[in-house]
């Protein structure tokens, strides 16, 4: 599969949306990219060249899972 970055003036928004949605998802899926995908992604490609040129810290499972707990605690909170 492949992926395409586009950018879709509002004035034929509607109509690329309805030709898109003509075809299964198994064929196209329509990866929304929001303020909070692009900071995502832009951490994730931070860390993976951490990885690669050997400058990540890694840390225990143990560690791993309290740090999870932590944060799962933190926005239960907010519900």
């Amino acid at each position: 599969m492949h992926t395409f970055r586009l950018n879709v003036n509002e004035k034929v928004y509607d109509k690329f949306l309805r030709l898109l949605g003509k075809f299964n998802k198994d064929e196209i899926e329509i990866i929304a990219e929001t303020s909070d995908f692009t900071k995502n992604q832009k951490d994730l490609d931070h860390e993976l060249k951490e990885i690669l040129n050997g400058t990540a810290r890694f840390i225990e499972m143990d560690e791993a899972e309290q740090r999870l707990e932590n944060v799962i605690r933190k926005h239960e909170n907010r519900i």
